[in-house]
This record gives C-alpha cells, structure tokens and sequence, in this order.
C-alpha cells in the first residue's frame, strides 16, 4: 500500500470493518459529515471491534485523504497477499476456477475496477506481478468500491512460471488478444481457467502471450483501437460467468 496507508470512502471502510477489522488502527470522520445509514453502520462496526474513531476537521480529511473522502477515513494495515501455493489446494477440487492474471496493468483504477468485476463474478482470485504493475494501494481500495478484501489477490515474482504452474494444476490460460481468430463468445470456458488480461500500453507481452493456451478477441470497430482494460475484461469475465450459468441451467 502507499506511504499514507490510508483507505478512504464509505464501501472501502465499510468492507474492511465488515471483512477484515482487524487492518484497521483508527477511523477518522469529518466534522459535519451526514449521518446516513451507511455511516451509522461504520461507526456500529467500529464499536463492536473497539477501533478508535477520531473526528477531525474536513481541511484535515481532506489533506489526508488524496480523493472524494465522503467524510470517512481510515489509518490500516498493508493488505496482505495470498501466497499462490496456499490457494491452490483450496480450489483443486474445482472444475470451474477462475482466475484472473493481469499482465502489466499499471493504473489503479483500472486494477480496482477488475478486482471489482471479478469479486462480483465469484472469482477465486486475482494474479498481479511485482513489477511493472499496480499493487494494492488506498486508491485501487476505493476503486474496488472496497471488494478487495472480498477475493484473494496474488502476487508473484514471474508470471510465466506462475502460469507454467497453473498448467501443471489443471488450468488453461487463456489471453484477450486484439489479434486472435476467436471471438470471446465462441469460446468455451467449461474448464479451470486463467483469464490473461494485458496492460495499458501494450497488452500481453510476448512470452506471456506464448504461454497461453487460446486467444481470445472482442470485436472492435474499425475506427478504435482497443478497450480500456476493465472494460475489456467485465465483457470477458461475464462470458465466462454466463456460459456456466446456462451450462447448469441445462
């Protein structure tokens, strides 16, 4: 997380109160705030786990909290990583995993939006690399509308042995390329798999994209170039999600 290590909104804190108190150190509220039952909510929560809650200038929130505050803040804990090793055994038994690899994906937002998309959809994780990515911070926090506690993130050192391991687990790695021959939606994903999504400037590196089993593409137009990479990958995690609906449907 960033130097601050603050999270900021009503779903982010809330979430953490809700999934995992224990982050937080102390709760600020800002003079004035409205009292709506979101944050009623919050202030129960955080007396039922004892967590001190500091009310504080607005001047103030707003200089420690670097975005829309909704008058709410709270001084947490790094957020800790899940181990790759320690997730699989979790889900071995699965026919259907899903996980979600993200190859360079350097902005927040968009790293919150997809962790979002993927909490939402039931995904069993998230895989980020060390370098050249976003990681963790107060604002992917409150893009994520505070779902990140809500889906085990992970965070590796080399994503082609990570997905080289994932091979050996029964996972078919599948990459959204703008060039591939298939379409999204011809695809099928009755499998364990691991969606490949590539970064902001140049998609899925070269030896990423070597190591994928199928390419997928959503159809563009001819006058854009690409998606924005949360958008690409809500369109592509929700074909997933819809085909194994209409899979136990029939």
């Amino acid at each position: 997380m960033d130097e601050k290590e603050i999270v900021y909104g009503k779903n982010p804190v809330e979430g953490l109160l809700e999934v995992n108190p224990k982050r937080i150190n102390k709760i600020y509220l800002a003079k004035g705030v409205k009292f709506d039952p979101k944050i009623k909510n919050i202030l129960s929560l955080a007396r039922q786990n004892r967590i001190n809650v500091n009310e504080i200038p607005r001047e103030k929130m707003d200089k420690l909290a670097d975005g829309v505050h909704q008058g709410i803040a709270a001084s947490v804990s790094p957020v800790e990583y899940t181990e790759l090793e320690d997730l699989l055994p979790k889900i071995k038994d699965k026919k259907d995993a899903l996980l979600i690899i993200l190859d360079k994906v350097e902005d927040p937002h968009n790293l919150g939006s997809i962790i979002r998309t993927a909490a939402a959809a039931n995904a069993d994780g998230i895989i980020i690399p060390k370098r050249h990515s976003s990681q963790i911070t107060s604002t992917v926090e409150k893009a994520s509308a505070g779902t990140v506690e809500k889906i085990a993130i992970i965070q590796v050192t080399n994503l082609s042995v990570t997905i080289e391991t994932l091979k050996e687990n029964n996972f078919w790695i599948i990459g959204a390329e703008g060039s591939a021959e298939t379409y999204y939606f011809n695809q099928k994903y009755d499998m364990n798999c691991a969606l490949v999504m590539g970064g902001e400037n140049q998609g899925i590196s070269a030896l990423v994209k070597k190591n994928c089993d199928m390419l997928v593409k959503v159809p563009m137009s001819d006058n854009v170039n690409s998606l924005n990479v949360a958008n690409a990958a809500s369109i592509l995690i929700y074909e997933i999600v819809r085909q194994r609906i209409l899979k136990k449907i029939d």
